[in-house]
């Protein structure tokens, strides 16, 4: 199914098929995606800005031990070869926002190992928003948490080319530009020692690629972000559908 024009609509319209399309992702993933021991939860955010929504041990990395064994035990959903995406950056180094949920991948319904965060409007829309999303994306990858954000919007005066070059600024500076035509961005984030960035591009009307969440710096499942897409538009209401299709919201 292509990708819609979400722009078009107001914003409380997204925010309704973000929730649903948190839940049928977190569904899929905990259907036989994801390994045994751990468990994907959709969780709302604790506000625009949220300093101290996770405790200091839910960021604590895998220790060696746990991570062989998650590796061990990862089934035949999980892959351990590389993740293919049309660009990939790594680094040389070590080193309605308010209402939305995101999905958080804990190890034995404790220490978290995965984030995917949904960017809604609300995420760009101010300068600190924007702020606050990148700086608290970049938190979760230098604690060890990989990250999956999709971004079904375009690109604001705060950030023109885009929510990974603002992203990826904080961890290492690299030159990035958005292909032309392709300003929607899929980004999928290895944290660890060495930290990469997969990402895909897209355009209204292209069909979305399933993503990879890592959940080790060598361990990654592939998220069915079409096939979720797909089924939560499927059951939307008949005008919130045309109001996206056609950016006009039904008359009196």
């Amino acid at each position: 199914m292509p990708i819609h024009d979400w722009s078009r609509v107001p914003s409380g319209l997204f925010h309704h098929f973000h929730q649903s399309w948190s839940i049928r992702m977190s569904d899929a993933l905990n259907g036989g995606l994801l390994p045994p021991n751990l468990s994907a939860l959709v969780e709302r955010r604790a506000g625009v800005k949220e300093p101290d929504i996770l405790a200091i041990e839910d960021y604590a990395p895998l220790n060696e031990v746990e991570t062989s064994s998650l590796e061990r035990r990862a089934g035949s959903t999980a892959t351990l070869e590389a993740p293919a995406s049309r660009i990939v950056q790594r680094s040389s180094e070590e080193i309605y926002a308010g209402r939305a949920n995101r999905i958080v991948v804990r190890h034995h319904l404790g220490r978290i190992v995965a984030v995917i965060e949904i960017v809604s409007p609300g995420n760009k829309d101010k300068r600190g928003a924007i702020r606050n999303f990148v700086d608290k994306t970049v938190e979760f990858i230098e604690a060890g948490v990989h990250v999956l954000v999709v971004d079904l919007f375009p690109p604001t005066v705060r950030g023109p080319k885009g929510l990974h070059k603002l992203i990826w600024d904080e961890i290492e500076d690299q030159p990035f530009e958005l292909p032309d035509g392709l300003d929607r961005l899929l980004m999928s984030y290895q944290a660890g020692r060495e930290k990469v960035a997969y990402i895909e591009p897209l355009a209204i009307g292209d069909t979305m690629p399933d993503m990879p969440l890592l959940l080790t710096p060598h361990l990654h499942v592939k998220v069915p972000l079409e096939a979720t897409y797909e089924a939560t538009w499927n059951v939307l209401p008949q005008q919130l559908r045309m109001a996206v299709t056609t950016g006009e919201l039904p008359k009196e």
